[in-house]
């Protein structure tokens, strides 16, 4: 009884000291303002708390339950750490019709949208997110080439002798080169920035001191990269694969996801090698069609016929309740400018000795500068923040609960705690 009286009394010491000139503890900043969809995380995200039936589905689940509140940050970082599987939605026994109505994929998914438009930069673009949707994709897409072939015509002429695929005949490398070179970098800018606001607001460096956070940062860093390339959360947390359509589980939508990401990956390398090959090794295009760029060019145009068709099957049949409906829009144009691009891509390809290559070349490079300029406006930006919420759990985990409950305690200051008591 006397310990009892002697913590009201240090309470209420402490509470009297607020607002003087030396306070005895600092008063709690008001949070932010959560908005409605962040709201219903937080909401659901205690009564997964409390149940922690999926606990081992995914890195939603162990994130979570390093928290007792979820503030706009918890929430950020657990929508953007959520890859969309569907499989807590089938095993959930709060689910609607229940009067819980707990649904953690169509929640996140909400507040997944908001962070893109929050983080976007200039935040004024944020707006493009709204918008991006599979009409203005394939709009900005035809506009472009369709400006690319007027400037052909009125250069030239659509329709010519055959130029033994050379494409620097119709359009000069250095114009190229300086045209592509400037959206790359912004587009690289664009998201590195937005990035940063991100991982500032969720950073773990915040809630842990620098010097432990940077003892784990490589470990962590090899794990997020490893969970990233394998796309290891799309198993379902079971190994069996994602809900698309209903409770049947599936891997054929991480298998699409596989061949979109190693087929742009391709398609970057191959136009990494032939700018190394031109500025390097002074070997000029066209290449033979068994040379390393068309090697990696072809694999990757296939991966992106094949993955971009089989994700665009899939979100035609996915369940209402998988996800946000209102963003598939900009789901299936992303999915689109895929397709066009590796479709005109193969086609170039295929009839470059033709006289039909400049017509081709310039509807081609104007579906991939929509794609480009789209980049950071767009579905592409999911990727580069679920990387990073991964990279924030392999950190996190690996740092002391800053809940301190019981077994999370270091030794030393369990023992502290007891002695105490």
């Amino acid at each position: 009884m006397q310990q009892l009286t002697d913590l009201v009394a240090r309470a209420r010491a402490d509470a009297d000291g607020i607002g003087s000139a030396s306070p005895r503890v600092i008063p709690i900043r008001p949070a932010l303002p959560l908005t409605a969809s962040e709201g219903e995380v937080a909401r659901i995200l205690q009564i997964c708390n409390a149940c922690r039936y999926c606990e081992g589905f995914c890195a939603v689940f162990p994130a979570m339950t390093r928290r007792l509140d979820f503030g706009k940050a918890d929430t950020h970082y657990l929508a953007n750490l959520c890859h969309n599987c569907g499989s807590c939605l089938h095993a959930c026994q709060y689910a609607p019709p229940h009067e819980f109505a707990v649904n953690v994929p169509q929640a996140m998914a909400q507040v997944r949208m908001q962070t893109y438009h929050d983080y976007a930069w200039p935040p004024a673009m944020g707006m493009l997110y709204k918008k991006a949707g599979l009409t203005v994709a394939l709009a900005l897409a035809a506009g472009l080439a369709l400006f690319l072939v007027l400037a052909v015509a009125m250069t030239g002429s659509l329709l010519h002798e055959p130029l033994a695929g050379n494409f620097y005949a119709i359009f000069p490398h250095n114009f190229l080169a300086l045209v592509f070179g400037v959206v790359f970098g912004w587009v690289v800018f664009a998201l590195g920035m937005g990035t940063r606001r991100f991982w500032r607001e969720v950073s773990p460096a915040q809630e842990s001191a620098p010097a432990e956070v940077a003892g784990v940062r490589a470990a962590a860093s090899a794990e997020a990269a490893h969970d990233v390339l394998r796309l290891k959360y799309l198993d379902g947390g079971h190994g069996q694969g994602c809900n698309n359509k209903d409770d049947r589980f599936t891997l054929w939508r991480r298998r699409f996801h596989h061949f979109t990401f190693y087929g742009f990956m391709l398609c970057f390398a191959s136009t990494c090698v032939a700018t190394l090959y031109h500025y390097l090794l002074d070997l000029q295009a066209p290449y033979a069609l068994t040379s390393l760029p068309v090697l990696l060019g072809t694999a990757g145009g296939i991966g992106l016929v094949i993955g971009p068709v089989g994700l665009l099957w899939m979100n035609l049949r996915r369940n209402a309740a998988h996800g946000d409906i209102a963003q598939r829009p900009m789901d299936r144009g992303f999915i689109a400018l895929l397709l066009l691009i590796s479709l005109t891509g193969l086609a170039l390809l295929a009839w470059r000795d033709t006289a039909f290559m400049a017509l081709l070349l310039a509807v081609h490079l104007g579906v991939v500068m929509a794609l480009f300029l789209t980049l950071p406006y767009g579905k592409f930006a999911h990727g580069i923040f679920r990387s990073a919420a991964l990279l924030k759990f392999a950190i996190e985990k690996r740092l002391s609960s800053r809940l301190q409950l019981g077994g999370d305690w270091p030794p030393r200051r369990r023992e502290q705690a007891l002695n105490h008591v």
